[in-house]
């Protein structure tokens, strides 16, 4: 199959250059060069193209481009990059054609860019990274109600549903689990920390540790597997800039870190501490802890740059948290005192990762990601732990060769992975012990074309399999793009995506098939100096999904992959970067939902507890350079969720309340003695909604009136107001405080 799969691919790339060739019709002139950083190392991904025309071509991982161009006289050559100032350069092009080779330029970095939200289709590609959300870490960091968390950040983007409970990403109508988190390509598979009912999680890394987010909520590349719905992507940083210490004074805790930074090689190491508790005795001294919740972490960064174009990074974090506390339940023994629910929870990640740049255009990435997750969870009388150890290796190689009109990329992965658990009912019960053991593989092939001067494609095919499962399957991708002008394009892309059953399902059950999405979808985006309008609609089809009887969760005769499911909507996004108000960066996000599966223990096909038909955010900064101050806003709106209600006929035929949150937060901008300083001021929730997300009701009918009783599932802390000192020493150049802070 693989050989057939290159044969294909290397006749979409013959194809393509030979209905090129067949356009040309006068001499034409092959323009090459290259493109540098700051530290004259190549740099890959910038576009390289002819003002007024659409002639260019995007540098390979060396910093090289080529292309042809029938166009003569005197044009500008324009170098674009995301974070990098543009560069326009006036050149003569001569009417007879020939050669023309240019000396290198260096690109400088652009503070400005590095705040901006940018819905990245502005360059001529049918790639998912063109239709994804990136965001930057200034935005992580300054917006309101994020708290500096990651995937808080992007559910104020189109196509999330804000699952306020969970704090995690649910996207399109697909569970949290179905959203695959990448650091440097490999896989995360515990991208959040614990969490109980009532306490959303967050996610474990933070966002200072990266150089670029890309967020794509669907037909993604073939690059990525074991996701339906979408992925997270993280870049992480290569050589820190300098040597500098960092101290944060938070609220609720506090971190230290230490950078150091040579010639070609810099290291760092941090470490974070969180307790809830005194601010739990202030703002909610009615919770019944028995241990607040408690976060220690650390991690241990080293980059270093081997030969020109070589890069080696290691990666490495520990996080343990602890959480214990009497939740309100309506079952008669839990009534008065309250149910004990809690969690303890460990985390190990290893993530290396190595790029260089090999002959002939090629390049290679390879890389390794190991991971441990433990928890030991108590819902009374329950007892459940887990322990799963997972490692991932991963080579990929690519050819980009300077030529226009088509690349060609491969890789291979291999995935092992052993899980381990332990049940107990009730004190005094029988103990359960199982586990099983995984062993993935997957190999992927794809090209990007250009199929015209504004037509171009991405061909893409994966194939995985499990040997848990002892099944696997071939996922076709397809994109097309069109751009009928510098400002506009439209995208229509599709694809096939399998995942294994998540590890609750395969300790019951572990002769399950993958289950399967296929996605379809078509986007439009316009983009005009500081404005961008994207809008998306699109269609997944659910295959293939995991259901049991509800009444017989342990038996795994009831298991199979009989569910299936839909989702579809619109998504649509407005960005205004200091256009329509001085000063402020703004952007607005709506989604139009509507989805159903009949899956897991559903007894019909309903829509998912997790879903919401309508969801808006808008999200506002304003920077006064006077005050040297950012003030931030954040509005979010969820129409009323499903749930399940046993006193009525149906199924998830309730509705909770719609969700409502306004958060802001402010950042002073000062020095203390004589280090950058920044001082911030955070409030979730600010009016204090009472946001309810559920109810749970008692296991058994009161005798006198035939109902069930219930409780809502509310937040344990349904506003946060954090206050934080941001301290960096040592730096060579002194952050300056009249420009928004990076």
């Amino acid at each position: 199959m693989k050989p057939l799969v290159f044969a294909l691919l290397a006749l979409f790339c013959s194809l393509a250059g030979f209905a090129q060739n067949l356009t040309t019709t006068s001499p034409t002139t092959r323009l090459s060069g290259r493109v540098l950083d700051a530290s004259g190392h190549g740099l890959p991904g910038v576009n390289v193209f002819l003002k007024t025309t659409f002639d260019g071509a995007t540098t390979d991982s060396a910093g090289h481009f080529a292309f042809r161009t029938r166009r003569t006289g005197t044009l500008t050559l324009v170098r674009t990059l995301v974070g990098y100032q543009l560069q326009e350069t006036p050149l003569t092009l001569p009417a007879g054609g020939g050669a023309l080779a240019l000396p290198p330029v260096k690109l400088r970095e652009s503070r400005a860019a590095l705040s901006d939200v940018i819905v990245s289709a502005g360059a001529f590609e049918a790639s998912d990274e063109r239709r994804a959300a990136a965001l930057k870490p200034l935005d992580v960091l300054t917006t309101a109600g994020a708290m500096a968390d990651i995937a808080s950040t992007f559910n104020t983007l189109p196509g999330t549903t804000r699952v306020g409970e969970e704090g995690r990403l649910f996207v399109r109508g697909g569970a949290a689990s179905e959203t695959r988190t990448f650091l440097d390509g490999l896989p995360v598979n515990s991208p959040y920390g614990g969490a109980v009912s009532g306490m959303p999680a967050r996610g474990r890394f933070s966002p200072t540790l990266f150089k670029g987010f890309m967020f794509s909520t669907g037909a993604y590349s073939a690059e990525y597997g074991q996701a339906l719905s979408a992925v997270l992507g993280l870049t992480s940083l290569d050589l820190d800039p300098e040597t500098q210490t960092g101290i944060s004074v938070l609220s609720v805790g506090g971190s230290l870190s230490r950078t150091r930074r040579w010639a070609r090689t810099s290291a760092s190491v941090s470490a974070d501490y969180t307790n809830l508790g005194p601010y739990f005795r202030l703002a909610a001294p009615d919770l019944r802890w028995q241990h607040v919740p408690e976060n220690l972490g650390g991690s241990l960064r080293l980059a270093h740059r081997t030969g020109e174009n070589g890069m080696l990074k290691i990666y490495g974090t520990y996080n343990r948290q602890q959480v214990l506390v009497r939740q309100p339940d309506a079952e008669a023994a839990y009534a008065a005192a309250g149910r004990l629910s809690g969690l303890q929870n460990q985390n190990y990640y290893l993530n290396t990762s190595y790029r260089n740049t090999l002959r002939q255009g090629w390049s290679l990435t390879s890389g390794l990601a190991l991971g441990r997750e433990q928890n030991a969870a108590q819902s009374e009388p329950l007892r459940l732990g887990e322990d799963e150890t997972t490692g991932t290796a991963r080579l990929v190689l690519l050819n980009d060769s300077a030529r226009a009109w088509c690349n060609f990329k491969t890789g291979i992965e291999a995935t092992a992975q052993r899980y381990d658990f332990t049940f107990q009912p009730s004190d005094g019960l029988t103990r359960y012990a199982g586990g099983f053991t995984e062993r993935r593989a997957a190999a992927f092939a794809e090209s990007d074309l250009s199929l015209g001067h504004h037509l171009s494609g991405r061909v893409g095919l994966r194939g995985e399999y499990s040997g848990l499962l002892k099944a696997g399957g071939l996922a076709p991708r397809l994109a097309l793009g069109w751009r009928p002008n510098a400002a506009t394009q439209l995208t229509v892309a599709s694809g096939v995506f399998f995942q294994n059953p998540t590890n609750d399902l395969l300790r019951v059950q572990s002769r399950l098939q993958m289950e399967r999405a296929t996605h379809y979808l078509l986007s439009y985006q316009r983009s005009v100096g500081g404005r961008t309008l994207r809008a998306e609609v699109y269609q997944k089809d659910y295959r293939e999904l995991v259901r049991f009887d509800g009444r017989r969760p342990f038996d795994p005769a009831t298991y199979a992959n009989s569910g299936s499911g839909y989702a579809r909507g619109l998504d649509v996004f407005w960005h205004e970067r200091y256009q329509l108000l001085k000063n402020i960066d703004f952007w607005v996000s709506y989604s139009l939902l509507d989805t159903r599966r009949l899956a897991r223990a559903d007894r019909a096909e309903a829509v998912p507890t997790f879903a919401a038909t309508h969801n808006v955010s808008v999200v506002a900064k304003y920077w006064s350079s006077k005050l040297k101050t950012q003030f931030s806003g954040t509005f979010s709106y969820g129409s009323p969720r499903a749930y399940d209600n046993p006193n009525a006929p149906g199924f998830n035929q309730g509705r909770t309340p719609s969700f409502q949150d306004l958060s802001l937060s402010v950042s002073h901008l000062t020095h203390l003695a004589g280090h950058y300083t920044v001082l911030h001021l955070a409030l979730s929730n600010m009016l204090n909604r009472d946001n309810i997300f559920g109810y749970r009701y008692a296991p058994t009918a009161d005798p006198a009136t035939g109902q069930r009783a219930a409780v809502p599932v509310r937040a344990l802390a349904p506003q946060m107001l954090v206050a934080a000192v941001l301290i960096s020493i040592n730096k060579k150049n002194p952050g300056d405080t009249s420009v928004a802070p990076e």
